[in-house]
């Protein structure tokens, strides 16, 4: 395991600079917000619906704007991930929104042409591609956003920044205008600490990576960072090509709990994370406490982790951080070049073969 104070030895793994996309972050949402101010938009008055098609990376931020604006949005937002499209998303009163970062990807491209055949209201969110050609084409409205990072799972700020501007422009999340703001700039005033110029001793990004090492880490979440608990474990999957859980709370209680008994070989190895919040349900703030206290007594090492921030968003803005900067000191830890996804890219081209 190399020193994660080694900035030179991080760079001769980092080959696409990884490292300086997590740095820009912040910056990315931050652009996003403005950018999201001036796309066209339709008339969304009389949509009582969303839907948010995407996969991965892409996927991920329409997951995390219904959790953060579900206690405002007066209309339900569902994230479908796959080929097609359920019999209820049909109609004007429908908004199908295709979210691919490539603009390529064959679920969502799928998934959108059996939106126009069901009379929704489209908007494309992408950065070009067959997407960006099929809805020019079709005189429909995308929003395109630079591709400056080659990574979908490196450009959140930009998909999530986005879907939470239009939240805003379209009346379900009105406080968002200052909310918005406010969350950006705690990202940027907390992200030091996190940073690699930022030694072991006082980077708890730094640390928790370590603990990671030759442990199979479970992330787990309520609310809203349920889906943030997903987010962490995706990226340990891309960028450490480590596995990794992630378990819902309340619902982990009702299964997952009973489930660190066997193997035996395999309890010492597990980490199970916490991430604990102020707004969570005093219930399930409750629940993490007594679930970690069984997690530790049957074996497993346990930890937890609490971001700050006023608002919802902010909080869930700064886990995303953390996160992010965790999967990528866990990748250094074990020698792993974060840009290489092969499997990935061998499935696609199978796929393309068939």
């Amino acid at each position: 395991m190399i020193n994660l104070d080694d900035f030179s030895a991080m760079q001769a793994i980092d080959s696409d600079h990884m490292l300086t996309h997590i740095d820009r972050l912040p910056s990315q949402f931050e652009r996003a917000w403005q950018h999201a101010k001036i796309q066209p938009l339709p008339d969304l008055s009389q949509i009582r619906q969303v839907v948010i098609s995407g996969m991965g990376g892409s996927a991920i931020g329409g997951d995390l704007l219904a959790a953060i604006v579900a206690d405002s949005a007066p209309i339900p937002i569902t994230v479908i991930r796959g080929y097609t499209l359920p019999a209820w998303v049909q109609g004007s009163h429908t908004l199908f929104i295709a979210s691919s970062f490539s603009g390529n990807t064959e679920e969502t491209l799928s998934a959108y042409q059996q939106a126009n055949t069901r009379g929704v209201e489209v908007i494309g969110i992408t950065t070009g591609g067959k997407l960006a050609q099929e809805l020019a084409n079709n005189q429909q409205t995308v929003w395109l956003f630079p591709d400056e990072i080659g990574h979908p799972r490196a450009a959140l700020g930009w998909s999530l920044g986005l879907l939470l501007g239009l939240a805003w422009r379209a009346g379900w999340a009105p406080y968002l205008k200052t909310d918005y703001p406010k969350a950006v700039a705690h990202l940027k005033e907390i992200q030091p600490q996190y940073q690699a110029e930022t030694p072991i001793a006082r980077n708890a990004a730094k640390r928790l990576a370590g603990q990671l090492i030759d442990r199979l880490p479970i992330f787990v979440g309520g609310g809203a960072f349920e889906v943030v608990a997903k987010r962490w474990k995706t990226q340990l999957n891309e960028n450490s090509n480590t596995w990794g859980c992630y378990e819902p709370m309340p619902e982990m209680n009702h299964n997952a709990v009973v489930g660190v008994e066997q193997p035996e070989k395999l309890i010492s190895k597990l980490a199970a994370l916490f991430i604990t919040s102020n707004l969570d349900h005093p219930r399930v703030q409750l629940r993490h406490k007594l679930t970690s206290e069984q997690f530790m007594q049957a074996g497993l090492w346990v930890d937890s982790f609490t971001p700050s921030g006023e608002s919802l968003l902010s909080q869930v803005l700064h886990a995303i951080l953390f996160g992010d900067y965790l999967s990528f000191y866990v990748a250094m830890a074990y020698q792993v070049d974060p840009a290489i996804i092969a499997p990935i890219k061998a499935l696609k081209e199978a796929l393309s073969q068939q």
